[in-house]
C-alpha cells in the first residue's frame, strides 16, 4: 500500500492501476464550493484524456455527482446519481475499486456507481484534485476486510500513531481496536452501540485487568469516521474527527512489542494507515 499528503492536486499513481486496487481519497469539501472534481488521468497536462471524472455538484439547491471521461479533446455522455453523501464541510472518504469492467465507485461508504471502462486501466497514471478539496489522504491498497489485522513494524514507539477511517453498519452492535503483542493486548478499545458504552482495557496471558468504562459511543451508525490512536510516553490518545475522546494509561509498557493492529466489528473500513 502507497500513502500520499500531496501539497499541489496532481500526483502520479505509481504502478498504474490494475484490477483488484482501491484509490482512495478523504479529505473535505470547501463550504463554499458549487462543484468539484476527482479525475483518473491519462498524464498530467491540461489536454490529458480523463479515463474517470467524478464531480460532486451542489448547485440549484440539489447536490448531486456527475461522471463522464474526456477524450481525445471531447467529452463523452454524463451519467450521474442523486443524493451526493459527499457535504460541504464534512469528512468525506471516495473509494474507486477498479475491475475489469468498470470502477466502482463508492463515497463514505455509500456504493454510487459502477462506471464501465472508456479508457484502459493501463492508460491511467495520475490523479488531478480541484483545488476546493481540502485533501487529507490519498492512498492505494487492495480493499479491506473486517476482521482486520496488519502489523506495526519495528512495534510502537512515542510518538506514533495509527488513523482508521470506516463507517459504522446502520445495525452494529461492536466496534473492536486491539493494539497487540505477542502475549496479550496492550490497548484494548471497544465500543458497543446497545449500551452506549466505551470499554478500554488490557489483557495478558488470556487474563484481562479492570475495565475502564464511560458512556457515550463517539461513532454514529452509517456515518463516515475518523479515528487517531496516538502513542504518548505514559498513555494512549484516542480522537475521534479530530476531537479527543478517551486517554488511556499505559499497562503494558515495553511499547516496541506491540506488532499488532487489529479491527472487529460490524463496519465498513476504508482506509488504515499504521
Amino acid at each position: 500500500m502507497a500513502i500520499y499528503k500531496p501539497t499541489i492536486p496532481v500526483t502520479s499513481i505509481d504502478g498504474g492501476l490494475r484490477e483488484g486496487k482501491s484509490v482512495i481519497i478523504i479529505g473535505w469539501i470547501l463550504p463554499d464550493a458549487n462543484r468539484l472534481h476527482v479525475n483518473l488521468q491519462c498524464g498530467s497536462d491540461s489536454e490529458a484524456d480523463i479515463a474517470l471524472h467524478i464531480s460532486p455538484r451542489y448547485e440549484n439547491g440539489s447536490p448531486n455527482i456527475v461522471y463522464n471521461t474526456y477524450k481525445n479533446g471531447s467529452w463523452g455522455s454524463e451519467q450521474s446519481t442523486p443524493d451526493s453523501p459527499i457535504i460541504k464541510g464534512k469528512l468525506f472518504a471516495i473509494e474507486i475499486l477498479v475491475t475489469k469492467e468498470a470502477y466502482k465507485i463508492s463515497a463514505n461508504g455509500k456504493h454510487l456507481m459502477d462506471y464501465k471502462h472508456r479508457i484502459p486501466i493501463t492508460k491511467v497514471n495520475t490523479i488531478s484534485l480541484d483545488q476546493n478539496i481540502k485533501l487529507e489522504f490519498i492512498g492505494y491498497q487492495n480493499s479491506l476486510v473486517v476482521p482486520y489485522k496488519t502489523l506495526i513494524n519495528g512495534g510502537l514507539q512515542p510518538g506514533s500513531s495509527i488513523l482508521i477511517f470506516g463507517v459504522p453498519n446502520t445495525d452494529s452492535k461492536r466496534i473492536e481496536f486491539n493494539l497487540r503483542h505477542r502475549y496479550g493486548i496492550a490497548f484494548h478499545y471497544l465500543c458497543l452501540f446497545d449500551e452506549n458504552v466505551v470499554v478500554r482495557n488490557t489483557s495478558e496471558n488470556g487474563k484481562w485487568e479492570a475495565e475502564e468504562r464511560s458512556r457515550g459511543v463517539p461513532f454514529i451508525k452509517g456515518q463516515l469516521f475518523q479515528v487517531k490512536i496516538s502513542c504518548n510516553r505514559g498513555y494512549y490518545d484516542v480522537f475521534v474527527n479530530g476531537q479527543q475522546a478517551h486517554t488511556y494509561k499505559h499497562r503494558f509498557t515495553k511499547l516496541e512489542d506491540i506488532d499488532v493492529f487489529e479491527v472487529y466489528g460490524q463496519l465498513q473500513l476504508i482506509f488504515v494507515h499504521v
